[in-house]
């Protein structure tokens, strides 16, 4: 397990994209559960659904889903809360070519753009909320409604417009091809459920 304080600095200065905080947020007794991704530059989020349960299989499979669509320099790391939806971490990491590290036990402050992101989220889906009971539909509603939600930090941007761009800045620029993206399912626009 790589600690957040071994996180290469230029993480911290939100300079460059393709750096993302994660995190669960769950529903009562612990059964159902949605990952939420954000990007540290942009503040583009994710939201999964996990509607039956949230092992670190099924935390795995949706975030590598999520990412699918990604090139590589906009999924270069990812940091994470010690919970146990990461025991598998090893397996996430070489499916997504992601690095992984964690933040300090009970220290949200460290994955600070993550939690936002949660408080976010939880306007739509509210605590003590069953959260199986959400369709694709309505999580998608929700993802997009966030992501095209302009930001004062932003300049009054949205963080779909800044991802995008990022996103079609590294198309051009990192070899990695247009077709090779849409050989994939852009799941950052669908906000899938894994």
């Amino acid at each position: 397990m790589t600690m957040i304080s071994q996180r290469p600095p230029v993480i911290e200065t939100k300079t460059e994209a393709g750096h993302w905080e994660g995190d669960l947020i769950v529903g009562p007794g612990s059964t159902s559960a949605m990952v939420t991704l954000r990007e540290r530059k942009t503040q583009y989020g994710i939201i999964i659904n996990l509607p039956i349960d949230h092992t670190a299989a099924r935390t795995n499979a949706a975030i590598t889903t999520a990412f699918a669509s990604l090139p590589p320099p906009l999924k270069q790391t990812l940091t994470w809360d010690q919970g146990v939806e990461m025991a598998r971490h090893q397996e996430l990491a070489a499916a997504t070519g992601i690095q992984i590290y964690f933040a300090e036990r009970s220290s949200p402050w460290q994955r600070g753009a993550n939690e936002n992101f949660n408080g976010l989220a939880r306007q739509y889906f509210r605590k003590g909320t069953d959260l199986s009971k959400y369709t694709h539909e309505y999580v998608k509603s929700v993802c997009n409604e966030l992501n095209t939600r302009p930001r004062k930090t932003l300049g009054y941007l949205t963080p779909k417009a800044l991802f995008q761009a990022e996103k079609s800045t590294t198309l051009a620029t990192s070899g990695y091809t247009r077709k090779q993206s849409a050989e994939r399912p852009d799941s950052l626009e669908r906000c899938v459920d894994p």
